[in-house]
């Protein structure tokens, strides 16, 4: 199915979504991104909701939900039997059940949204706090997203859709933030190996120096 072909059955999707569930949601958009999944293999993200605006207790918060045509065909590459109207239906669905689950979680919302606050501040080169990524979206033991940037903490060598991989790490000091590159199958923003720093009542009343660099991976599995 082409990109515009599957723009046109999430419109017609979206008309079969009852209004109740559609309350507060801003826009349903579809993406071209290819998401793969940090852990798994053949597995990827198929959709998002995002929470754009809230006040109070939350229940006014609106959010964007997004379906990910790359991931969509990467899967229907993989499945003859790929189910393109049902699968995007099932995935709006979920997202629309997160949009709803969001509303009643606002510390959440205002925890997530402070990380990506200091993600921002990590893009500009500025200081953040270097414990901010835990704040974000818990995809697994020890792997966290923000916006676009997926953090693995670890060392030396770690798992990236479905493969093992070894980044330089020596002489390194933690905490550090590591860009990963020669991925396959990288995601669309960063993908940061985080070195953690175990802390210790120094860290009370002075802030640690975090290390940012760009590393080199190699595939150690094949």
């Amino acid at each position: 199915m082409r990109l515009d072909d599957f723009r046109d059955l999430v419109e017609h999707l979206k008309r079969d979504i009852p209004t109740q569930f559609e309350s507060g949601v801003a826009e349903i958009d579809v993406s071209p991104k290819t998401v793969p999944d940090p852990l798994h293999r053949d597995v990827y993200t198929l959709g998002e909701c995002i929470p754009l605006t809230w006040t109070g207790d939350g229940t006014d918060l609106h959010s964007r939900i997004v379906l990910f045509y790359g991931s969509f065909r990467a899967l229907a590459r993989q499945r003859p039997d790929f189910d393109w109207r049902a699968e995007a239906w099932d995935t709006l669905t979920h997202e629309l059940r997160h949009h709803i689950e969001f509303r009643a979680h606002v510390d959440a919302l205002e925890a997530y949204d402070w990380a990506a606050e200091q993600n921002f501040a990590r893009h500009e080169g500025k200081t953040f706090d270097p414990v901010f990524y835990r704040s974000g979206a818990r995809i697994a033991e020890g792997v966290f997203k923000v916006d676009d940037d997926v953090f693995l903490e670890g060392s030396g060598d770690f798992s990236w859709h479905g493969r093992r991989y070894r980044a330089a790490v020596a002489g390194v000091k933690p905490p550090a933030f590591l860009t990963l590159h020669g991925l396959s199958d990288a995601p669309h923003g960063d993908a940061v190996l985080v070195l953690p720093k175990h802390a210790s009542l120094r860290d009370l009343w002075r802030r640690s120096t975090v290390t940012q660099a760009t590393v080199e991976v190699q595939p150690i599995d094949g």
